[in-house]
Formats: C-alpha cells, sequence, structure tokens
C-alpha cells in the first residue's frame, strides 16, 4: 500500500503550507499593502514626461490669460488641461487618447478662430475703436495734454523699478517716487543730497549715459500725480527737470461728456463709440461696442464696397472654377498618358511632373511675378524678344496670367491623384467592359471616369475650397491689381474676396483698419465655401452607388 503523507496541521500540505505548496509563509504586512507592482515601464515614463510638458506649458498660458485679463480664454485653457490629464492618465478613455488632440485643435483652430471672427463681424473694431470706453477715456487725456502755465518745476531723477521706468522728484522737499502705472507717493527713505534724489530703496537710479540710451522711453514718460487722470502727470524733456502736464480735454464721468477746457466745446459719448460734439466733431479715440449688423449692410449697401464686391464675388468665381478644371483636366490627361505601359521613361517623367509641386508656393509666385514683367521680365525679354505684354497690368491679361501661374502650380497634385485612382481601378471591371463589347470611349465614360470621381470628388471639392481662398498666389502675383478704376478703395481686377478681406482690414497700410468689416466679409466667404461644400458632398453619394 503507498504510504501516506504527513499532514502537519488541519488544511496543511506536506510542508505545512496551505494548498500543500512550498515556501515560506506569507506575511502579514505583505497581506495588508496588497500584490507588490512590478518595474515601471518606459512608456509610463516617456507620458509623464509628455504631460508633465503639457502641463507647465497650459500653466504659463493660463497665467499669462490671467495677466491680461482675457477670462474666457483662461477657463477654456482649464478645461482643456483637466481634460487631457484625465484622459492620458485613465484606464476608461482609450478612444479619447487618439480623438483628443485633434479635437483640440479643431476647437482652438477652427471653433474659437470662427466665432471670434463672428463677434468681430457685429463690432466697430478698427481704427480709433480698438480698446474699452475707460482706455479710450485714458488714451484721449494722454494724448490731449498741455503744460500747466507758471506752474512750478521739479528737480528729476529717472529711477527703474521691477522692470519699469519711474520719476523720482523732491516737492517741498519730500521725495516721491512714481512710475506711468503707479502714481507719485512719499518716499520716506530715498535718500536725497542737493534737492534731488540719489538713491530709493528697491529702485535703481539711472546713470546719464543709461538715460541717453533710452531717451525715446523717458521723454514719453508720463507718470501721474494722482488716480485721477484730471489731475494731470509729470514728464521731462532732459531728465533732470520735471514739469506739471494736465490734458486738455476734461472728463466727467456723471455726464459722460469730454470738455475741451481750452475752447469750451462738450464732446458726448454716442452708442457708436465715440465722443462727439453738437456740430459733429468727432474725437479720434473711440472704443469698441457691438453695431449689429452695420458691418453687413456696410458691405451690401456702401456703393465704395458693394460695387467692387460683385465684381470681385463673380470673379473669385471664376478663378475658383477654372482653376479646379483646368488642374484637373491637365492632371488627369498626364496621368493617362504616363499610365500606358508602352510609354518608355515613366517614372523619370513622372518626377520631373512634380518638380512644380515641390516648389512653395509663395516663392513660385514670387519667381512669376518677376518673370512676367512688362519691361524686364524674362518671358518679354527672352521668349517674345523684347516685347512689352502687359502681363500683369491689362486687366484680362492679369486674370489669364493668374490663371496659367495657378495652373502650373496646381496640376502636379492633381497629376499625382489621378495616377492613384486610376491605377487602384480594379482590372477585372475593364476587362468586362472590354468582353461586353464596349469601345475605348465607352469604357471611358461609362466605366472609367465614374469610378475616377468616386475618389477624386472629395480632392476636387477642398481644391475648390482652397483656391476660393488662394490668398498667396493673389498677393504675391499681382497684389490684386491692376486696381479699379471707379473704386474708392484699394481693390483691383484680380483681388478675390479673401485678399479683399485683407485690403478692407487696412492690415496691407493702403486703408483705415477696419476689423469689424473685414470679419463681416470672413464670415461671407465662410457661408459661400461652407454651403457649396455641403451641397456637392451631398451630390457625391450618387458616386457611391457606383462604387
Amino acid at each position: 500500500m503507498p504510504t501516506q503523507p504527513t499532514l502537519t496541521g488541519d488544511a496543511t500540505g506536506p510542508t505545512g503550507t496551505p494548498g500543500g505548496t512550498s515556501g515560506p509563509p506569507a506575511s502579514p504586512t505583505r497581506d495588508r499593502q496588497g500584490p507588490s507592482r512590478g518595474p515601471v515601464r518606459p512608456g509610463t515614463l516617456v507620458k509623464i514626461a509628455l504631460m508633465a510638458v503639457i502641463n507647465a506649458l497650459g500653466v504659463f498660458g493660463i497665467l499669462a490669460a490671467w495677466r491680461e485679463g482675457h477670462m474666457g480664454i483662461l477657463a477654456s485653457m482649464v478645461v482643456l488641461l483637466v481634460v487631457a490629464d484625465w484622459v492620458y492618465f485613465s484606464r476608461r478613455t482609450l478612444p479619447l487618447k487618439y480623438v483628443l488632440p485633434g479635437l483640440a485643435f479643431l476647437l482652438v483652430f477652427q471653433v474659437y478662430v470662427v466665432g471670434y471672427t463672428g463677434w468681430v463681424a457685429f463690432t466697430n473694431y478698427g481704427d480709433g475703436h480698438n480698446s474699452t470706453k475707460e482706455q479710450a477715456v485714458e488714451a484721449l487725456l494722454i494724448q490731449n495734454e498741455r503744460r500747466v502755465e507758471g506752474s512750478a518745476t521739479y528737480p528729476l531723477t529717472v529711477v527703474e523699478r521691477g522692470g519699469a521706468l519711474g520719476f523720482a522728484i523732491v516737492d517741498d522737499g519730500e521725495a516721491q517716487v512714481g512710475t506711468a502705472d503707479d502714481p507719485l507717493s512719499p518716499e520716506p527713505d530715498a535718500t536725497v543730497d542737493d534737492d534731488r534724489v540719489t538713491e530709493v530703496p528697491g529702485a535703481t537710479v539711472l546713470s546719464r549715459q543709461e538715460v541717453l540710451q533710452r531717451q525715446a522711453e523717458v521723454t514719453s514718460l508720463r507718470v501721474p500725480f494722482s488716480d485721477d487722470p484730471n489731475d494731470g502727470w509729470v514728464r521731462t524733456q532732459d531728465a533732470r527737470t520735471g514739469f506739471v502736464a494736465v490734458p486738455s480735454l476734461e472728463w466727467d464721468p456723471e455726464a459722460d461728456t469730454m470738455t475741451d477746457v481750452v475752447t469750451g466745446t462738450v464732446y458726448h459719448a454716442t452708442s457708436d463709440g465715440s465722443f462727439r460734439s453738437d456740430d459733429g466733431e468727432r474725437l479720434n479715440v473711440g472704443w469698441r461696442v457691438m453695431v449689429g449688423f452695420d458691418n453687413f449692410r456696410t458691405a451690401f449697401g456702401d456703393e465704395r464696397y458693394a460695387q467692387p464686391f460683385v465684381k470681385i464675388l463673380l470673379w473669385t468665381f471664376a478663378f475658383a472654377i477654372l482653376s479646379v478644371v483646368s488642374t484637373f483636366l491637365l492632371g488627369l490627361f498626364l496621368a493617362i498618358t504616363f499610365n500606358d505601359t508602352r510609354v518608355r521613361g515613366r517614372r523619370l517623367y513622372r518626377t520631373l511632373l512634380i518638380f512644380p509641386y515641390a516648389i512653395p508656393g509663395f516663392l513660385a509666385a514670387l519667381l512669376w511675378s518677376g518673370m512676367l514683367n512688362r519691361s524686364y521680365g524674362f518671358v518679354n525679354q527672352v521668349l517674345l524678344g523684347g516685347a512689352a505684354v502687359p502681363w500683369l497690368t491689362d486687366p484680362w491679361l492679369a486674370k489669364a496670367s493668374v490663371l496659367g501661374v495657378n495652373l502650373w502650380l496646381g496640376f502636379p497634385y492633381m497629376f499625382l491623384i489621378c495616377t492613384g485612382a486610376l491605377q487602384s481601378l480594379p482590372g477585372d471591371v475593364l476587362e468586362a467592359a472590354k468582353v461586353d463589347g464596349a469601345g475605348a470611349w465607352r469604357t471611358w465614360r461609362s466605366v472609367t471616369l465614374p469610378l475616377l470621381l468616386v475618389a477624386t470628388t472629395p480632392l476636387l471639392i477642398s481644391s475648390f475650397a482652397f483656391n476660393f481662398n488662394n490668398f498667396t498666389l493673389i498677393y504675391m502675383l499681382t497684389r490684386g491689381g491692376p486696381r479699379f478704376a471707379d473704386a474708392s478703395v484699394p481693390l483691383g481686377h484680380t483681388d478675390i474676396l479673401i485678399s479683399m478681406v485683407y485690403s478692407v482690414s487696412g492690415l496691407d497700410g493702403t486703408a483705415a483698419k477696419n476689423y469689424g468689416l473685414a470679419s463681416a466679409l470672413s464670415i461671407v466667404i465662410f457661408v459661400i465655401v461652407a454651403t457649396i461644400s455641403a451641397i456637392t458632398f451631398k451630390r457625391t453619394k450618387q458616386f457611391e452607388e457606383i462604387s
């Protein structure tokens, strides 16, 4: 009979451990702490390091938004940062780990930009209306100042405190120190030598050489006497003597008026964000206010913008459609040609045809602008033997030049996508068409082209949207010229809507800045492109049945 093992205890194995397994007894302390964790994987360390960098950048952005007073941006950054930490440190959000970066960029660079542009479109934001009412009042008082006749002068020393320039003056034997943001206040611990401040605790006294290096800052500095701007401020012209300057305008917050103390003219605050007198005179600094649909009424009702807007809108559609059609047809023709196995050196030809696509678009447009110059361009001087063809100064030739240059820039892209689409066509379908007796043209029209459009139609729609807003080509090649002869605004025959927005905004320096009107036009462009894209994508569903 087999020998029975000796048992030690009621429920122990041969070695005295539960279940009969060998090993030392379990430690009570270890049982309370739970199972030991394995070593941290390198991927986890990399994730922690990346999230630490993201959190550091996020906190920096939050502090910057707090400092500038942009509460909306601050709140958005806090939400994005919290969501990012939750997603990447949670085991239950695996799909979001892949979606969140794209979603965040979509919100920041698309949704926010469109929303902010829409808000600006309903304001008077532009030259003279760049800030709040409080800032406008402060700017008016500073810009309209006069020196008090017969006022005393003060021994002055230029100091720097906390990175900001300031003045230290001696008034009735008492030292007072202030900066542009902090009004003058007594400084009992300052050292005064021969009626001049020579040392200020917590501040640096600038030497004569340092004052000369920052002369423009010193002479433009205004240190207020108090928090009330009507009390005036201290200025200097030689960095040694200060004088009192007071605003020539007097602000009455209760009556909401500005009064010219010299002429007695009273300017009342108006609903359009400016101070205006009874005879219609307006002060040059105003503030941002909501103006409703006034910018849209200006765009479509003001003859200065309405007449060129219609011309530019029609040309924008023509330019976008003709650009897509011409580049697609040329790219398709070349793709069919070099997809034929009987053509020798196809790889070399395909490589050469991609070269225009490899050159940056803005640089290529700039080069073409030089080559098409009427006086010394390569086209006129070399290819046409010294002719003086006004490629960029005649309205119709300029439009033809824009289309030609865009064809040169755009056909390689269409060549690539058409080549890929042709090579992906199922061979059995084409073979079946031949078996059914379809000729080459019938096969192309009924089989090849529909299958080709299934793959290329979304790209054609995106190409239309791109060319509808192809600012780089227009600006680098013609700058919108030649100009309209009957327009009072700086717009031209080759301007498209997006370049019109740029000119109207005043960023090119040719007109006063009007961001509100430019934003209204941007919303119009957005609505047009979005509507056309939505309709076209809906129509492309019929191609899905073919595939």
